[in-house]
């Protein structure tokens, strides 16, 4: 009898686990959930829908990207993080989720053990900007500057947790810079401090920065990328004069619950690799301002880990202090 029960128990755990195969096997079988984090209609947001629309057209599937927001993105992260690892939940993953990190006390999840990486979309460029009397025409103009002058120069940001603020403390602390901090109550009140010489330097999302160089009302010194952009052909890289601070102001990807199975993870990478070179999208992605960058998981999940290193350590050495 005990053998008749043993024997039971291994066909049953066979079947169980050939059961598991086959609906790996066919995944997708119905639509896949993208929780978004935040509220609808950021860049990340836009990018994701655009990417995931046609990424569905391969898998046969819809990608339902549902939006959950609330406490500084925690919630929607929180809810994947303890989703079933079956590849039917998966997460829109940014730099936010790195920056709330330093950002917050604690947090219910731990962005590098809990998740498994899948692919990144592509990020926004930033533009180094500087106010267009203050005679500063390069990068080592403003470096100098600030140097001769310790705590007079002035970079203006948004917020504490921006990522233009997170940028430039990077910028400042690579560059051995002693600058002042001035918070603006939003984007066009610190752009316009620096249009009129209030504010000496700004790292801007490119979309915001072109219009404004065209019109010559500020000085492009430099984008954050690690090579020059396209359509800023003579504005030189951070990453090529010395600075190798993160390329992007905002970027995102796709993340999936910890223990997804890897062929999943693998389909779901190919397929957006495949998608982020349709050139129909490329053209959308460049009126974004967006550069896309494919990745495989392996090196996505390094880039995240980078990214929340540096921030990590920007946090010890300038001693910023969380929000809660």
């Amino acid at each position: 009898m005990r053998a008749i029960q043993a024997l039971c128990i291994v066909f049953v755990g066979a079947a169980a686990i050939a059961t598991a195969a086959v609906a790996q096997q066919q995944w997708p079988a119905r639509s896949i959930l993208v929780v978004s984090p935040f509220v609808a209609g950021t860049t990340n947001d836009l990018v994701a829908r655009l990417v995931l629309d046609q990424a569905a057209k391969q898998f046969g599937q819809p990608f339902v990207i549902e939006n959950r927001p609330g406490g500084g993105g925690a919630v929607g992260v929180t809810s994947v993080v303890h989703a079933a690892p079956d590849g039917y939940t998966l997460l829109l993953s940014s730099s936010a989720m790195n920056e709330a990190v330093i950002l917050h006390k604690s947090l219910p999840y731990d962005p590098l053990r809990d998740l498994e990486p899948v692919a990144m979309f592509g990020g926004q460029p930033s533009v180094l900007l500087a106010a267009p009397d203050k005679g500063f025409k390069t990068v080592a103009d403003l470096v100098a500057a600030a140097k001769a002058s310790p705590g007079e120069l002035k970079f203006a940001f948004v917020g504490a947790g921006s990522g233009a603020y997170f940028t430039a403390e990077r910028f400042a602390a690579a560059a051995g810079l002693d600058v002042q901090h001035i918070a603006y109550p939003g984007p066009v009140e610190a752009l316009n401090a620096l249009m009129a010489g209030r504010a000496d330097f700004y790292f801007v999302p490119l979309p915001a920065a072109q219009p404004l160089i065209a019109q010559h009302k500020v000085v492009a010194l430099a984008v954050t990328t690690p090579y020059r952009l396209a359509d800023l052909v003579d504005v030189p890289a951070l990453g090529e004069i010395g600075y190798p601070i993160p390329a992007y102001l905002f970027w995102c990807g796709l993340s999936a619950p910890l223990n997804t199975p890897r062929d999943i993870v693998d389909k779901l990478n190919a397929a957006i690799g495949e998608v982020l070179g349709v050139p129909a999208l490329q053209m959308k992605f460049r009126q974004m301002s967006v550069v896309t960058q494919p990745m495989s998981p392996e090196r996505y999940g390094k880039f995240f880990a980078d990214n929340l290193a540096g921030l990590i350590k920007l946090r010890d050495d300038v001693h910023i202090q969380p929000l809660d």
